[in-house]
């Protein structure tokens, strides 16, 4: 994950926590405590962006080997499918 992904999702979650806090507020009154739509739409937000983040990082195994996706062509140079290789 880049820099500029992280901090734009930094961002994005402090935004949506001021959101939500800025919605919610409202004059003292005696009524029933509700969740109210600014903590829907926090946590809708953060299940979003955290499903994103979670599908953008590629794993790691054993710790230092990358695998990837890397295309596989035949003799003729044509494009047969991709294969599955750890550096």
């Amino acid at each position: 994950m880049s820099i500029k992904t992280k901090i734009a999702t930094v961002a994005l979650a402090a935004l949506t926590v001021t959101a939500g806090v800025a919605s919610t507020t409202s004059t003292a009154q005696a009524k029933p405590l509700g969740w109210g739509w600014g903590v829907g739409a926090g946590i809708a937000t953060a299940a979003i962006v955290g499903t994103a983040v979670a599908a953008s990082s590629q794993p790691y195994y054993y710790g230092y080997h990358r695998c990837g996706w890397v295309a596989q062509y035949n003799a003729y140079g044509q494009f047969v499918g991709n294969v599955r290789t750890c550096y």
